[in-house]
């Protein structure tokens, strides 16, 4: 099985490390930089690396697209004639319903398209900040579509155990970016304004304890990945920013009203909640 990946980033490149571990031996590099290639070629993690798609497209039975939102379609689009026929294509997006629009629009009807996305990440970015350790026991999310094979679902889905997620889980493209938009973009949002505030101060990591240092890590952000996220899930994110200053209002109603049993009550709620998770 050829396995293509498009884009050697800190995702690509932690795919690439991990299916290399998992015994994938036939795994194509693609990448605008060479020097990324050049670096994943002496890590053993690509067999092949190269600059121009079409010229190992043709023979990738897996294409996994590990490019900005806004750089699927371009790709998609310039180069869905090569490929091969049969061929399922994958994502590791953080926004779904859009671009499943925009890309069944265009997808040929000889591949099929199996959008994913892998609920582990880090702040770091480029193929130095691949780390397929991250994966292990990790979360994924399979937003399949009406066109979608079983068998290619499946595909996917073995990929993803095989380098050590845990548990993957099928949900509707709506679905999908209704949640990320609270569980994991408001999350960056909210570290971004913890560490904007006019509070914040050089002196401040003096006073931090773990707690800071955890809520604000995800504030070293890509900027160019993050702003296109949050822009193509907006009125999701924006109805999670709404309930969530609801959420404030009420402990901040409690504080100002000096009523301790309503602090009390709503900090058991979190915590009752929280113990329902993990």
């Amino acid at each position: 099985m050829n396995i293509a990946i498009v884009g050697l980033g800190a995702i690509g490149g932690s795919f690439a490390m991990g299916l290399t571990d998992a015994g994938y031996n036939n795994l194509y590099g693609i990448d605008i930089d060479e020097q990324t290639l050049i670096s994943a070629l002496n890590q053993g993690i690509i067999k092949k690396g190269v600059t121009r798609p079409e010229t190992v497209l043709p023979d990738a039975d897996i294409i996994l697209l590990s490019l900005y939102p806004g750089q699927i379609l371009p790709f998609v689009d310039q180069y869905k004639a090569f490929f091969k026929s049969g061929a399922v294509l994958t994502d590791v997006t953080g926004i779904k319903t859009t671009i499943i629009k925009e890309l069944t629009a265009v997808l040929p009807e000889t591949v099929d398209f199996v959008f994913a996305h892998p609920m582990r990440g880090s702040e770091k970015q480029g193929l130095e900040g691949a780390d397929h350790t991250q994966f292990i026991g990790a979360n994924a999310l399979i937003t399949p579509i009406q066109s979608n094979k079983e068998a290619n679902i499946k595909l996917v889905e073995k990929l993803y155990k095989d380098i050590g997620f845990e548990r993957i889980t099928r949900v509707t493209p709506e679905k999908h970016d209704e949640q990320i938009a609270y569980v994991s973009q408001l999350m960056h949002v909210l570290s971004v304004a913890v560490v904007n505030s006019p509070q914040a101060t050089a002196e401040t990591p003096l006073f931090a304890g773990k707690s800071f240092q955890e809520l604000t890590r995800i504030a070293d952000i890509n900027e160019d990945l993050w702003s296109e996220l949050f822009s193509m899930n907006k009125e999701a994110l924006l109805n999670s920013i709404t309930s969530f200053e609801e959420q404030l209002d009420v402990f901040k109603h409690a504080l100002l009203n000096n009523n301790e049993q309503e602090l009390k009550d709503f900090l058991i709620h979190a915590k009752i909640q929280r113990r329902k998770w993990y």
